[in-house]
């Protein structure tokens, strides 16, 4: 981990033996040792690499106090570069989780964003299906990997606040500016900028974060000198932003930086295929943290499961699954460890389709436009969940599809 290094070696140069230890190590700790009135000798060594240098005849105390400076240094970067190799692994391509055809298109997107270096990523999506997850996933399977990924949520600071904290500022710039504060842009050179909630952004601030992503430069608050930033933008939103544009609350140019690359994450209504896998990996996650030993879902849970339409999506999954096993000791998930809008939904999509009526006109019907307005009506109660859809008509997902392609209903899906 450290060496002591005298600059003159009887055979060599101390300053040659400097340089294959750090072709070798770059990180390796060297310390030299240089007689006295050497001292340009000594500064072109910490130039080449070493960590310091001491003068002949040297003081033992202050020897010894330098090495343990130095081996602190060695163990610092030790656990530097292990956080980071965990974090890799945290947020490798394995911990998104799912087996449907959506999410098999988003982890393809993910993988070939995460091995580009697009400049800007817009990820978009309800609440809750992912987004924060995604954004440190293409970091960190990035080459910028080993560079800061800093992040900001929008909506939780006043705009004055946000422009602090993206730009930072110079001392004095404004009345609580005692020093001078660099901004996440500065801070993530070479690495990502992850802004949370971007539709929430003030259009003053919109602006300036333009000129970040045209020019690659900015200024602090006060400042007159253009800071030039190498940084990969990572927005999300869960609004939507085509909206936003309409309606003046964001900028058209910004939104057409931004969504050079977008991806969208599906909520998790339209994910039933991943509904228990999800499930299955939460129980597996909670029960190494929690010490239990749950084995999964009763059949009955499976199917509340399936039918629920999970309006806080994958969080709220997670947190149904995290809440049953802090609380319960058991060996499956049963329906009375759930939340009670968990069990009576699905009594109510039932009886709503239940009470579906029909005249029959004099002339006769057309039982297949029967069929359909049937078909129409699942997939409007289920919220277009065609899983549950299937489910409360009684017949299997292929089933259904089969009859949605057709009835035209995948041509007709926005309307």
């Amino acid at each position: 981990d450290l060496t002591l290094l005298d600059i003159h070696l009887p055979d060599i140069s101390g300053l040659e033996v400097l340089k294959e230890i750090k072709e070798i190590d770059r990180d390796s700790i060297v310390i030299m040792i240089t007689a006295y009135g050497d001292i340009e000798t000594a500064v072109k060594s910490i130039k080449m690499g070493a960590y310091d240098f001491v003068e002949k005849p040297f003081n033992m105390d202050k020897l010894n106090l330098l090495i343990r400076k130095s081996l602190e240094t060695v163990s610092l970067r030790k656990e530097i570069t292990h956080l980071k190799s965990r974090l890799t692994t945290q947020y490798g391509f394995d911990n998104i989780i799912g087996e449907s055809e959506e999410m098999k298109r988003v982890f393809d997107m993910i993988q070939k964003v995460a091995r580009s270096d697009a400049s800007t990523v817009l990820i978009q999506g309800e609440s809750g299906t992912g987004k924060d997850l995604v954004a440190r996933v293409i970091h960190y399977q990035s080459k910028r990997a080993q560079k800061p990924f800093m992040e900001i949520n929008c909506t939780a600071l006043p705009e004055n606040l946000i422009e602090s904290e993206l730009f930072g500022y110079e001392k004095g710039a404004f009345t609580d500016a005692k020093v001078t504060k660099k901004g996440l842009f500065e801070l993530a050179d070479g690495g990502s900028v992850f802004l949370d909630e971007i539709g929430d952004m003030r259009l003053n601030t919109q602006a300036k974060l333009l000129k970040v992503l045209e020019n690659k430069t900015f200024k602090r608050i006060g400042g007159v000198k253009d800071i030039v930033v190498d940084v990969r933008i990572i927005a999300a939103t869960n609004k939507n932003l085509d909206d936003e544009v309409k309606n003046g609350n964001f900028r058209e140019d910004l939104f057409f930086r931004l969504k050079i690359v977008p991806i969208h994450l599906p909520p998790l209504r339209d994910r039933g295929e991943d509904i228990l896998l999800l499930a299955r990996y939460f129980i597996s996650l909670y029960n190494k943290e929690f010490r239990k030993n749950f084995r999964g879902l009763t059949r009955e849970t499976e199917r509340l499961f399936l039918e629920y339409h999970w309006p806080g999506n994958v969080r709220e999954l997670k947190n149904v699954i995290e809440r049953v096993m802090i609380l319960e000791n058991d060996e499956y998930i049963k329906p009375e460890h759930l939340p009670i809008e968990l069990i009576s939904r699905e009594s109510t999509l039932r009886s709503n389709i239940e009470r579906l009526e029909f005249d029959i006109p004099p002339g006769g019907i057309d039982i297949e436009d029967v069929e359909k307005n049937l078909i129409i009506k699942a997939l409007e109660k289920t919220r277009g969940n065609q899983t549950r859809a299937a489910r409360l008509l009684n017949i299997s997902r292929d089933a259904l599809r089969y009859r949605m392609q057709k009835f035209g209903l995948f041509e007709n899906r926005d309307n």
